[in-house]
């Protein structure tokens, strides 16, 4: 069990109708208590989503007894109609649930620009109150629901010594650059916690894992991530071992993206060593990750370090040539301002590929985690919408 394994939580995931497909496309998961604090980072993208813009407004209070999440459509960019349509599912699970409206979280992810079938939202709601669960089915359905070109659901769980744990689902494969969260993903835990040490602990554990996760430079309109603690272990860790566990679950959730990611070949550690400051080693690593020269080599398996020379000089940060050294899977390619090593030492054949970039200026550092840019995801994203 994953989002159901800490105690207080149930879950669904059930076929609504908003996919043509018939595939699974709305998640309800709920918060039984006692406690029912919460906490979230949304997009930074300035063209935010209906349940983005609602979702941060209920989430003022850091209260949530629930979250209901579709795929199939994204419900950005629909106006006010879109944002009415997002208060109308709160409203509809806060009726079955008896809960208030302000109390509900709602997620949605799929094709930008067009409004949701709500007939089928709402039908949707009931169906998956009425499912509603604490088993493994119902975790893995919950984590279905939410996928769009996901090949397969992403869940992970933690548990800690002192008897309470952390799990979570998340969806994403594309549009992939999040920038404080990564598409959806909600997380919940058993501790007790207070909503201010929960905040916290959740945005240091996004800050290193979600926002360093890096596909193809997209900032989705939608990106979200909830943490919901329901108390239910009696248990109060530390904030330090809170942000450990959340940490870990999202580490592993983020790697589970990444590996599941349109087209995706190659899974790409860039880490920048020896930086001025963290904020130096973050956007050096992000061009590099970013730049479409670099993703096309590595789909080719070629370790021409002289693209990331050019991607990582370009970067707006402290960078002095002749400090800087580029080891690509072990091997030293370049280094004093001239070449180190022959590139064919480098082997690219497998599927893991680290990139490490010291700057030579400082002792920061910081790793994004990214792909290479291969004909399958030109095809995939050249179809989406039709």
């Amino acid at each position: 069990m994953t989002v159901t394994g800490p105690k207080g939580f149930r879950a669904a995931g059930v076929a609504a109708g908003i996919k043509a497909s018939g595939a699974l496309d709305l998640t309800l998961v709920v918060n039984d208590g006692p406690l029912d604090v919460a906490a979230g980072v949304f997009t930074r993208n300035v063209i935010k989503a209906a349940p983005v813009l609602w979702s941060q407004e209920v989430l003022k209070q850091q209260k949530l007894k629930a979250v209901v999440l579709n795929s199939g459509g994204a419900n950005a960019a629909t106006g006010p109609g879109g944002f009415q349509d997002t208060h109308a599912t709160a409203e509809k699970v806060a009726e079955i649930l008896d809960i208030g409206a302000i109390e509900v979280a709602v997620c949605s992810t799929g094709l930008i620009g067009e409004r949701l079938p709500m007939a089928a939202v709402l039908s949707g709601v009931d169906s998956a109150v009425k499912a509603l669960d604490a088993s493994a089915e119902a975790s893995l359905n919950a984590a279905s629901g939410v996928m769009t070109t996901d090949t397969k659901p992403k869940q992970a769980f933690a548990a800690h010594a002192d008897g309470w744990c952390v799990g979570g689902f998340a969806k994403g494969a594309g549009m992939l650059a999040p920038n404080l969260a990564t598409m959806l993903s909600v997380l919940t835990t058993d501790a007790v916690a207070d909503k201010e040490v929960l905040d916290r602990a959740l945005r240091a554990a996004t800050r290193i894992t979600y926002d360093r996760l890096d596909v193809d430079g997209g900032t989705s309109t939608n990106d979200t991530v909830l943490v919901l603690a329901s108390g239910a272990s009696g248990v109060e860790p530390t904030e330090a071992e809170l942000t450990e566990q959340l940490t870990a679950v999202a580490h592993d959730l983020v790697l589970q993206l990444r590996a599941d990611s349109e087209g995706a070949t190659k899974d790409v550690d860039v880490t920048v060593r020896g930086a001025a400051s963290e904020d130096d080693a973050v956007v050096v690593a992000r061009t590099i990750a970013e730049d479409n020269l670099v993703k096309t080599a590595l789909f080719g398996s070629d370790p021409n370090w002289g693209r990331i020379a050019m991607a990582l000089g370009r970067a707006p940060a402290r960078i002095d040539p002749e400090t800087v050294s580029i080891t690509i899977n072990g091997v030293t390619l370049f280094a004093s301002g001239t070449t180190a090593a022959d590139r064919s030492a480098a082997d690219l054949s497998g599927r893991a590929i680290e990139v490490v970039v010291d700057l030579g200026v400082g002792s920061a550092e910081a790793t994004i985690y990214t792909t290479d840019l291969s004909h399958g995801y030109v095809e995939e994203n050249s179809a989406y919408s039709s």
